[in-house]
């Protein structure tokens, strides 16, 4: 977008902006969301910033009425596979609260000295400040929607010392962590109960929101691992255990349709307060919340196959993963096989799972490591003797360290580590790619149930079978081609169906 572009987009106040550029203005010395309320200010003395650290950096300071960081992030760390967007999307998962800016240099291939130039000039901040705003983020979401001591919240949000968070929120925000603290209060937001061993808070997204994704969740969900449910009067809630950097945890999404303002409230258990910046990413790709649905409906809906489509559902979402190595192993079990026969699978195969420290009611365990599948799977898994040899052989390259990927990767770096792997083709690079990068211009041309999903849909005369007319958000399509390809059939069709799933498949190499 160019300056007038956004200029125009503050003047309306268009609240799908929200997060993907920062409105500074000289005049007054701070920095806004899109949205903002107050009065659009002079063209001559706005800046925009691509991010909350580059305004701050520039010496703005937050909008006490808009709070800017209390918005989705921006859906363009998903879209840019280039070394910023890279390095965003390992920023927000903790890496440098972790491991340093050498840490985060060194999983992107660069020295720290290049890496600060490269995302300076590409974001207008250096990798610290950028971390520094993400713990602000952090920091405000607990303060307005728990009742978390403040010193728990400084460590939860990343912060070294009480000092230095009660130092970072009065330079970001203007306001000392009590006043801040009070804004949740004035606005209505609903504070999670004092609780040693968890936390609720609200999770901000752009509508429209496609409640789907609890589907597409459901289906594949492995008991004990993971639970899913859908209530009379449309709630959907979605929960697992799963592995963080210092430890296990648990969580749950509830999404309240008939509730005001539709929340979507996240439910952590157990979690060790350093993990929480990583819980928080990780929750937030899965449910891909900071994607802009209103701009990706526009796109997809010039097409006329998917146009009917976009209008029945929507706001689709592409699920993403929170465990990269745990995707790849489901992605490999699933191929050519049902989705019910996957789930069976990866049933069987959990049972060599830890037990989780603080279990709950439908979550016991935590999916197994690669060392607990490399060492069980043969004995567990069932089907062509090649697939289980492939998914082994994976698990063991993951488990030795001979095989590393993860949120950092690109498309290209994931062809590069996975197509080598025995067992795994194109589809399953692909597959990987949406979920773990949130990838969002990936098209499963040889998926069967996009291409059941493609004989639903109006015919496109004259348009490509690869939906490139749409890019870069062939992914989101690709979820339309599954939705339409899993809508309840006639029992005659029903039954070819089934026959032809049933019968033998070669497995892909």
């Amino acid at each position: 977008m160019d300056f007038w572009q956004r200029y125009r987009a503050i003047d309306a106040r268009d609240t799908r902006f929200d997060g993907q550029f920062f409105t500074a203005v000289s005049s007054t010395g701070i920095y806004c969301r899109p949205s903002c309320p107050a009065r659009t200010p002079k063209a001559e003395n706005v800046t925009f910033y691509e991010t909350s650290a580059a305004a701050h950096e520039a010496g703005y300071r937050a909008c006490k009425r808009c709070l800017p960081e209390a918005v989705p992030g921006t859906p363009a760390w998903n879209i840019r596979s280039d070394v910023a967007g890279r390095a965003m999307r390992l920023i927000n998962d903790g890496v440098i609260t972790r491991e340093g800016v050498d840490g985060l240099a060194q999983r992107l291939g660069y020295s720290a000295r290049q890496l600060n130039r490269i995302l300076s000039h590409e974001l207008g901040a250096g990798p610290l400040s950028l971390a520094r705003a993400s713990r602000a983020q952090t920091a405000r979401a607990l303060l307005v929607s728990t009742n978390m001591l403040f010193a728990d919240v400084a460590f939860a949000s990343g912060f070294n010392s009480v000092r230095q968070f009660n130092d970072t929120i009065g330079e970001v925000f203007a306001m000392t962590p009590t006043a801040l603290r009070a804004t949740g209060a004035r606005s209505g937001v609903r504070r999670g109960a004092v609780a040693p061993t968890a936390l609720t808070l609200n999770l901000p997204y752009r509508e429209p929101f496609d409640p789907g994704i609890f589907d597409f969740l459901a289906v594949r969900a492995v008991p004990g691992i993971e639970v899913a449910r859908t209530e009379a009067d449309g709630t959907r809630s979605y929960g697992r255990t799963l592995r963080l950097p210092r430890g296990s945890a648990s969580f749950s999404v509830v999404y309240s349709p008939s509730t005001p303002g539709k929340p979507l409230q996240l439910t952590a258990t157990a979690v060790d307060l350093h993990d929480l910046p990583a819980l928080l990413s990780r929750v937030r790709r899965l449910f891909d919340l900071d994607s802009d649905p209103q701009a990706i409906d526009e796109a997809l809906g010039t097409d006329p196959r998917l146009a009917g489509s976009i209008t029945a559902v929507p706001g689709i979402r592409v699920p993403g993963a929170v465990d990269p190595q745990e995707l790849l192993v489901r992605a490999m079990i699933g191929q050519q096989i049902t989705v019910a026969a996957a789930r069976t699978a990866l049933t069987q195969l959990s049972v060599v799972g830890s037990l989780a420290e603080t279990p709950t009611p439908g979550l016991e365990r935590q999916f197994p490591t690669p060392a607990e599948i490399a060492e069980h799977g043969r004995e567990l898994l069932r089907g062509p003797q090649r697939r289980i040899d492939s998914v082994v052989a994976a698990a063991e390259a993951m488990a030795t360290g001979a095989l590393e990927f993860g949120y950092g990767d690109d498309v290209a770096a994931l062809e590069r580590k996975l197509l080598p792997l025995p067992g795994v083709g194109p589809w399953t690079v692909g597959y990987v790619a949406m979920r773990v990068l949130g990838a969002p211009d990936v098209f499963l041309g040889n998926d069967a149930a996009v291409r059941n999903g493609l004989r639903v849909l109006p015919p496109g005369a004259g348009l490509s079978s690869d939906f490139r007319e749409v890019s870069p958000w062939r992914s989101y399509a690709t979820m339309h081609l599954w939705r339409a390809a899993a809508k309840p059939k006639d029992a005659s069709a029903e039954k070819r169906q089934d026959v032809r799933e049933d019968r033998p498949k070669p497995v892909r190499t």
